[in-house]
C-alpha cells in the first residue's frame, strides 16, 4: 500500500525544559558519548590484536562492542544536534533510519547476549565437546544470525509502519521510536500491533533459552571448585550485562506502550535513555574490569605477541 500521508518531518518533545542548561547538557551528552566510542573502541582492539584472545567468547564480546559503537552512531550525533537546535525535528524518511538502527542494534544485542550465554553453557557443561562444537564454522553463523535476524525483523516492522497514513507528526519523545510512530496512524493497526508482538515473543524465546542456560550452569558449578571460578569469572559479567541490558530495555517497551503522561519530563527522558546510556558505556567497562585475560591485556597495552 502505497504511503499517502502528508507528513514530511517529525517534531520531537522532550526538550522544552532543556533549553535553559543546553551548553551543560551539550557538554555531559558529549562526554558520555565520547567514553562509549573509547571503552568499546579500546575493548575491539585489545580482542583484534591479541591472538590469545581469539576464542569465542571474546568475539562473541567483540561483536557486541561493535554493534554498540553502531546503535549509539544512530542517536548520538542527532541527540547533540536537536540539544542546541532551536527546531528539534526530522525528516519522515530520517526518523524511520534512525528507528532501524537504533532497534536493530537493540535485537542485535540481545541476541548476541543470547549467543554469549550458550556459548558459556557449552564451555562449562560439556567442556570436552566445546571446541567440536563452537568450530569457527559455528562462530560466523552464530555472529551472522545475530545481525541477519534483527535486520529481517526491523525490515519487516518498518515497512508495515511505513505503510500507515498518518494523522500526526508530534513524537513523544526524544528520538524516533516505532510504535510512537504507529500510534499517529488514521487507520487500523492491527497487523502491526501482530507482527510487533511476535518479534517480541521470539526474543522472549531468546530470554527463556538465556535462563535456561544460567539453570544448567549453576547446577553444574555448584559441584566443583574449578567449575566455580569458571563461573564467577566468565558468566558473571555476562550475567550482570543481561540484566541489565533487560531491564534498561523493558523500562523503555513499558514506557513507549503504557507510559503516563503524567510523569515529568525529566523522568520519561531518563526512562527513555536508559538502554542508550547505560548498557553502551558500562558493559564494556565490566567485561574488561572482570575478564581476567582482558584484563591483563589491558594493563600491558596492545602489545602484539
Amino acid at each position: 500500500m502505497e504511503n499517502v500521508s502528508a507528513v514530511k518531518v517529525f517534531s520531537l518533545s522532550g526538550f522544552n525544559e532543556t533549553w535553559a542548561i543546553r551548553y551543560f547538557l551539550f557538554s555531559l551528552t558529549l562526554l558520555v558519548y565520547n567514553l562509549i566510542l573509547f571503552v568499546n573502541v579500546m575493548l575491539i582492539l585489545t580482542i583484534i590484536l591479541q591472538k590469545t584472545l581469539h576464542e569465542p567468547m571474546y568475539i562473541f564480546l567483540c561483536n557486541l562492542c561493535i554493534n554498540t559503537l553502531y546503535g549509539t552512531a544512530g542517536f548520538y550525533p542527532k541527540f547533540l544536534y536537536d540539544i542546541l537546535s532551536g527546531s528539534h525535528v526530522i525528516s519522515y524518511d530520517g526518523c524511520f533510519v534512525q528507528i532501524f538502527v537504533i532497534y536493530t542494534s537493540v535485537k542485535c544485542e540481545f541476541a548476541t547476549l543470547t549467543v554469549m550465554a550458550c556459548d558459556r553453557y557449552v564451555a562449562i557443561c560439556k567442556p570436552l565437546m566445546y571446541h567440536s562444537i563452537m568450530t569457527d564454522q559455528m562462530v560466523c553463523k552464530l555472529i551472522t544470525f545475530c545481525w541477519i535476524f534483527p535486520y529481517i525483523t526491523m525490515s519487516l516492522l518498518v515497512a508495515l509502519s511505513r505503510r500507515l497514513t498518518l494523522c500526526g507528526s508530534h513524537i513523544d519523545k526524544l528520538y524516533c521510536e516505532n510504535w510512537s510512530t504507529v500510534k499517529l496512524s488514521c487507520e487500523e493497526t492491527v497487523v502491526n500491533n501482530v507482527a510487533g508482538f511476535i518479534v517480541i515473543a521470539i526474543f522472549f524465546i531468546f530470554a527463556i533459552l538465556t535462563m535456561f542456560s544460567y539453570v544448567k550452569l549453576v547446577s553444574v558449578c555448584t559441584k566443583s571448585r574449578e567449575n566455580r571460578m569458571k563461573f564467577m569469572q566468565t558468566c558473571v559479567p555476562h550475567l550482570f550485562a543481561l540484566t541489565n541490558f533487560t531491564i534498561t530495555l523493558l523500562f523503555d517497551t513499558m514506557y513507549s506502550r503504557y507510559g503516563s503522561r503524567n510523569i515529568s519530563d525529566h523522568l520519561r527522558n531518563f526512562l527513555a535513555l536508559q538502554f542508550l546510556i547505560i548498557p553502551p558505556l558500562f558493559n564494556p567497562i565490566i567485561y574488561g574490569l572482570k575478564l581476567t585475560e582482558i584484563r591483563k591485556r589491558l594493563l600491558k597495552g596492545h602489545r602484539v605477541k
